[in-house]
């Protein structure tokens, strides 16, 4: 499979390494990239060819993916429209839904794909949904690229890409959010910023890591530490008393509610 990434940025460079690091050849992989200096850095770090030419780029591949802005696509994919002949399309833009694209481009073989930032240290997890027309052995390919930086779940229906984009592809910066106030925390009850970091930091990848190998609800591991009468218990009643949970499923639908108001204001372009 020749693979032709349009945009150099951060996401096409994690899912170049992630394909590198599984076996696939410099040769089979083209990068399109308006910006001179990220094509010699690309070309740098991976050997892979790139430049600003979109037809070479296109038209010698087998797969196209798309890994520029939301607000760029439509122009870029008019563009694409008379070079395409069959080629698979991956679009990871966030909210641009996939009969817009086939409008765009003119081409049924559309997939989308909402994959997160941990994709860039090949810990992520990405979103997939396949128009009607993707054939079975493209939902494979594109299975194959985005397998590259992490773990993948297909979607039956498009509508749920507005909930995947609002769960875990902003996700880290929820955790982020919550890593920020346990460390602000930790230097208020007099930790030093290094030691509150170490201290919260390992704390959130060793809880990861016992949610991940146990086999019971985290609402169970959860109470195992919440003793009666205990610390735990006093500051998660603090959190309940202040509606926390509440709180943080409001805000992720609202992510939810904004994906979906960006498809319907990217869909209005002809």
């Amino acid at each position: 499979m020749d693979i032709c990434f349009i945009g150099g940025g951060n996401m096409a460079s994690a899912l170049i390494g992630g394909l590198l690091k599984r076996g696939f050849a410099t040769a089979h992989i083209r990068v399109v990239e308006i910006n001179p200096d990220n094509c010699a850095l690309l070309h740098n770090e991976y050997g892979v060819r790139a430049s600003a030419e979109l037809d070479e780029g296109v038209k010698h591949s087998d797969c196209v993916v798309l890994a520029v802005k939301p607000q760029q696509l439509h122009d870029l994919s008019l563009q694409l429209a008379p070079l395409l002949s069959g080629q698979l399309i991956i679009s990871i833009a966030a909210g641009v839904r996939a009969p817009d694209l086939v409008r765009w481009t003119g081409s049924e073989n559309v997939v989308r794909a909402m994959p997160n930032t941990p994709a860039l240290i090949r810990s992520g997890i990405t979103g997939l949904y396949a128009s009607p027309a993707v054939s079975a052995s493209h939902r494979q390919d594109a299975q194959t690229i985005m397998a590259s930086v992490g773990s993948t779940l297909w979607l039956d229906t498009e509508s749920m890409m507005d909930a995947v984009t609002a769960v875990s592809g902003s996700g880290p910066a929820y955790v982020f959010y919550f890593i920020e106030a346990m460390q602000q925390a930790a230097i208020e009850l007099g930790f030093t910023p290094q030691d509150a970091r170490r201290l919260v930091l390992d704390t959130f990848i060793g809880a990861t890591k016992l949610a991940e190998n146990s086999n019971e609800d985290v609402g169970v591991l959860r109470a195992r530490v919440t003793s009666k009468n205990g610390t735990t218990e006093r500051a998660i009643l603090n959190m309940e008393g202040n509606q926390v949970n509440q709180l943080i499923v409001k805000a992720i639908q609202a992510a939810a509610a904004r994906s979906a108001e960006m498809g319907i204001e990217m869909g209005k372009k002809s």
